[in-house]
């Protein structure tokens, strides 16, 4: 009888102790009490927003900040006047604004020899490849060299390895040839003499 009144109180003091326990567990905060306050919008945006805001203008670049870089750059490179340089030989109002790029007009007859590292994109027209040697003008595009007198696709990136190579219209050309041209070039017509710009 003894043994089972120690185990009754065994029992109880261990029931007590799992049901105190598990209650101290249970005492998460509530929002809105004392331990986690509920906040409202105005003192959101008249602390916290205004905390934000300021450490966001420390940590990022602003409009003005990009215009003094830009300054700064065009500066340092020379001139500073927000319009790109062009060696071209024909430059006119044909030059792409901030590109390098010019556009050019070629004419039936007419042959436009790039500088070394010149590039030439053709925009419309049938034009082949010229080459003063065996050698061609590796179109980047696809990868590939073309060969003087292939025909050159357009919208691909041809680029001028040395001074002798260029575009001149197919002879069974009929519709207008604009090619797009950064760097270096002459445009000569069919009779030897350099086209004017």
């Amino acid at each position: 009888m003894k043994s089972k009144i120690t185990l009754v109180t065994v029992m109880l003091i261990l029931l007590f102790t799992t049901v105190v326990y598990a209650d101290s567990n249970n005492t998460s905060t509530q929002p809105g009490s004392v331990d986690d306050p509920i906040i409202t919008k105005s003192y959101f945006e008249q602390n916290i927003a205004k905390q934000v805001a300021d450490e966001f203008a420390k940590q990022s670049i602003n409009e003005e900040k990009i215009k003094q870089l830009i300054a700064a750059e065009l500066a340092k490179q020379g001139g500073g006047s927000g319009t790109s340089p062009s060696t071209g030989s024909s430059t006119g109002n044909n030059a792409v604004p901030n590109s390098g790029l010019t556009v050019v007009k070629l004419q039936q007859g007419q042959t436009l020899y790039g500088g070394a590292g010149t590039e030439v994109i053709v925009r419309t027209g049938k034009v082949v490849a010229v080459s003063s040697d065996d050698n061609g003008i590796p179109d980047v595009t696809s990868g590939k060299d073309i060969a003087a007198g292939a025909t050159v696709e357009l919208n691909h990136l041809l680029i001028v390895p040395r001074e002798g190579r260029g575009v001149k219209p197919d002879a069974k050309n009929k519709q207008e040839i604009y090619v797009m041209v950064r760097g270096s070039y002459s445009i000569i017509n069919a009779d030897g003499t350099k086209a004017a710009s």
